[in-house]
């Protein structure tokens, strides 16, 4: 078999509805039904929904397990080069015989019904995942939480919500209250939640709907704390300190994100193993990751390059966080987003980090933010832009004139599955 048959069935299942995103469950449950409920045979279920830092929490939880000697599945989306990074088993990617029977499953017990894109795939990953013994399941959610495909298991083991900033705002508010709304839509009654640094809106709806449902809390600032002193990541709760390495994914955002994962692990009661594996072998592409091999290494070989997926105004913060702590460089930044994202937020804490933007349309992509577009809001928060055809053409741009210059390539995690597609 090869990747075109999971890649045709795929292709086949993006025509079942005419939305990309239409939130509700109702198809769900109607699909799962139809496949005898693989939702009830999972192994204990950790459940992780917010607006920034989800996939980051996620990967440092299963690299805690898998240091724990554990198996974890995962489901995160969406992926960056192909569709297999959405699923693992076990901790191994999902084989593509093993995706293609159960897209074909899927689409079979769906019998040419409406339902997304999104909610179909979930729902093969979960099937996936009823059929590969495992430890745990980690699933991530795709979008707010009430009404996401992943919400469906009755009584996970436990839920996390990480930091929730204002995104995606067509679907689930214009407002912080709204939004977390949406989000505490995962926590269930007396199952316990795991809560990371929240804006006060935000927590006043976590701490009520936890309280209506009878879930215990265990909240950033009030039961756990995680912070960096002396080069090194300090976690503290009730049960007492650990003093451990930073995280190797980089930025400040990471040691409180790398808190939350540290909070579900000794809930788990896992031990040091567990929560150094988290902080130390914790793996996620595209989050400030920095490009060592490839061919736009090798065209660019005195510069250093940097991909980030982040596409928010709290991304933006992070971003520019991370680049104040970097050594002094000429920073240039390499730039497409998709034109329903904050392209002005994400770009103004960013504007006093970088020399200059080089705007581009992401490939292939139909919501792309055109170049010129995305230009013109770098140039409305003061930073020097101008546009070009690709990222590779817009790096020996960059390079021509400062061969030895660090350029970030960042805006939409659709860029970012191009270039380490292209770079591969």
């Amino acid at each position: 078999m090869n990747a075109a048959q999971s890649d045709i069935i795929l292709e086949r299942m993006m025509a079942l509805h005419p939305k990309i995103i239409d939130l509700t469950l109702d198809r769900v449950w109607h699909l799962l039904a139809a496949l005898d409920n693989p939702q009830h045979r999972l192994p204990p279920v950790i459940h992780i929904a917010g607006t920034n830092g989800k996939g980051s929490t996620l990967a440092m939880i299963r690299a805690g397990l898998e240091g724990a000697g554990l198996r974890a599945h995962a489901y995160t989306s969406p992926h960056l080069a192909r569709f297999h990074e959405r699923i693992r088993l076990a901790g191994t990617l999902i084989s593509e015989p093993d995706l293609t029977a159960v897209l074909d499953e899927c689409y079979a017990a769906n019998d040419g019904a409406s339902i997304t894109y999104f909610e179909i795939t979930t729902i093969a990953g979960l099937l996936a995942f009823s059929r590969v013994p495992a430890d745990y399941t980690l699933l991530e959610v795709g979008l707010g939480g009430r009404l996401d495909a992943t919400n469906v298991i009755d009584h996970p083991a436990l839920c996390v919500i990480t930091p929730i900033s204002v995104d995606h705002e067509q679907f689930l508010g214009d407002t912080i209250t709204k939004i977390a709304t949406e989000k505490a839509g995962i926590i269930k009654r007396g199952v316990p939640v795991i809560v990371g640094p929240q804006p006060e809106e935000a927590m006043e709806v976590i701490e009520a709907t936890a309280a209506r449902l009878g879930a215990p809390m265990l909240a950033y600032g009030q039961h756990w704390h995680a912070y960096e002193e002396r080069e090194r990541l300090i976690y503290q709760d009730e049960t007492g300190l650990r003093d451990l390495p930073l995280p190797t994914l980089l930025g400040a955002h990471q040691v409180q994100n790398s808190g939350a994962a540290l909070a579900v692990l000794r809930h788990l009661n896992l031990g040091d193993a567990a929560y150094e594996a988290a902080v130390t072998r914790a793996e996620w592409p595209a989050r400030m990751q920095r490009l060592r091999t490839g061919p736009l290494v090798d065209s660019a070989p005195e510069a250093e390059l940097w991909l980030d997926g982040g596409h928010n105004a709290a991304a933006g913060h992070a971003l520019s966080d991370l680049l104040a702590r970097l050594p002094k460089r000429p920073t240039h930044m390499i730039c497409g987003m998709l034109n329903t994202k904050d392209v002005t937020g994400y770009l103004c804490p960013l504007a006093v980090q970088a020399d200059s933007l080089t705007a581009v349309s992401i490939p292939g992509e139909a919501n792309t933010l055109p170049a010129a577009e995305t230009a013109a809001a770098a140039q409305s928060v003061g930073l020097a832009a101008s546009t070009a055809d690709s990222a590779a053409a817009a790096l020996q741009a960059i390079t021509r004139t400062d061969p030895q210059a660090r350029v970030l390539i960042c805006g939409s995690l659709y860029l970012a599955g191009h270039i380490l597609r292209e770079n591969g």
